[in-house]
């Protein structure tokens, strides 16, 4: 049996600090946003979805406690909509559409939404989890763990990427994505996020800068110096001792943004698709999940893309549009270097950036990001995939219908 998408959703992504328009909407409402603007605008009769799964990088606090369900109940769905949060770190999104759909696959579910949620600005990224991978001794000594910004370093002084070339990646992230919102490429994607007397309080990302220059991204310092010096370079090296010292070429410019954000993908059967009166946009082909190196961390994207392509019987020739989650910039270019594609049919509406990584939510924003530029350029086939914390990656394959 096929799974489809049927449609998606997702909120703006609002800068995750205290100062971002979105800090005042707790995680749960966030969720809920996508939700309910997917069942508002078709119509749906929310009891014919079986379950809504939601990746999370931080399910702690407000985003604990299996937010799913709560958003589910937030956003007034049938009461007899199950719910649960998965976590994969930063590929969670798009691990919890890929859930979705093996449900509906496997014939468990006749339709189901899956999506992600993450307010950074509510829940700061690495302030609470102590988790195994870093806070285990046998896990972190055996791992020869390092935070992934090391990682991002590791493989621009591997691959001899230049901190220009790194910077000229960011700037053509930004310029893709003004031209994208100029375009109107997103507007069918983003839904505005209300407060509780239902004024807009964001309908629009507000992490990208414009008005960025090659000049502004030079003068940026590098974010990771301090983290070499005080012991993870070494400990880098350690496990890569081919490496004398780490170049730290990474900066704020051309990382990924800490934003907060939610999306929501919905999938289904075909006779789901006729019970709710909607034609299908795409069917997911098949993806795949991957292990690599948690030293350097970042490296899965290029060997889950093989995985994903060996099992869908395709080769990267295939592939219309790859859509690569913008951990770093580093990461991308060495995406685009191991497998041989052009940055012209990579990332074509931009990343994140530009956009900011939200990070349960991303891998579900891809997918969308990518079906609709499909749509846009009448091509048939994305491949979407994302690096994740302690060399985790995932891959999904979307055909048009």
């Amino acid at each position: 049996m096929h799974a489809y998408i049927y449609d998606h959703a997702r909120t703006p992504r609002g800068r995750g600090r205290p100062d971002g328009s979105l800090h005042e909407i707790t995680a749960v409402e966030l969720a809920a946003t996508p939700l309910r603007a997917i069942a508002e605008r078709n119509s749906l009769d929310t009891s014919l979805i079986d379950d809504v799964i939601l990746g999370c990088a931080q399910p702690l606090g407000e985003q604990g406690g299996v937010i799913a369900r709560a958003a589910v109940r937030a956003a007034r769905y049938d009461e007899s909509v199950a719910g649960v949060q998965v976590n994969r770190f930063c590929a969670s999104g798009l691990d919890a559409v890929n859930n979705a759909a093996a449900q509906v696959a496997a014939g468990a579910a006749d339709g189901a939404i899956g999506g992600g949620v993450e307010s950074m600005s509510r829940i700061p990224i690495a302030m609470i989890d102590a988790a195994a991978w870093v806070a285990d001794p046998w896990q972190a000594y055996h791992g020869h763990f390092a935070p992934q910004g090391i990682g991002a370093d590791l493989i621009a002084t591997l691959d001899d990427f230049s901190r220009e070339s790194l910077d000229a990646y960011a700037l053509e992230s930004q310029r893709r994505v003004a031209a994208s919102r100029a375009a109107g490429a997103f507007d069918r994607a983003v839904v505005p996020v209300t407060d509780l007397i239902g004024q807009i309080v964001l309908d629009q990302d507000e992490y990208p800068r414009p008005g960025t220059t090659m000049e502004m991204l030079a003068g940026l310092k590098p974010a990771f110096v301090g983290m070499g010096a005080a012991g993870f370079d070494a400990i880098a090296i350690q496990r890569y001792p081919q490496v004398e010292a780490i170049n730290h070429v990474h900066t704020g410019g051309n990382s990924a943004g800490i934003v907060d954000g939610a999306a929501a993908v919905l999938v289904g059967s075909e006779a789901f698709g006729s019970a709710i009166g909607m034609k299908p946009r795409a069917r997911i082909r098949t993806f795949a999940n991957i292990g690599s190196e948690p030293t350097i961390m970042l490296t899965a994207p290029a060997e889950v893309t093989r995985k994903a392509l060996k099992r869908a019987g395709m080769d990267v020739n295939d592939i219309d549009l790859f859509e690569i989650n913008e951990a770093f910039a580093s990461v991308v270019l060495r995406y685009m270097n191991e497998l041989g594609i052009d940055h012209d049919r990579t990332n074509v509406a931009g990343g994140s950036i530009a956009l900011g990584h939200p990070l349960g939510a991303t891998g579900a924003m891809l997918i969308g990001t990518v079906l609709d530029e499909l749509e846009r350029r009448n091509l048939n086939i994305a491949l979407v995939t994302l690096c994740a914390a302690n060399g985790l990656g995932t891959a999904t394959i979307i055909e048009r219908v």
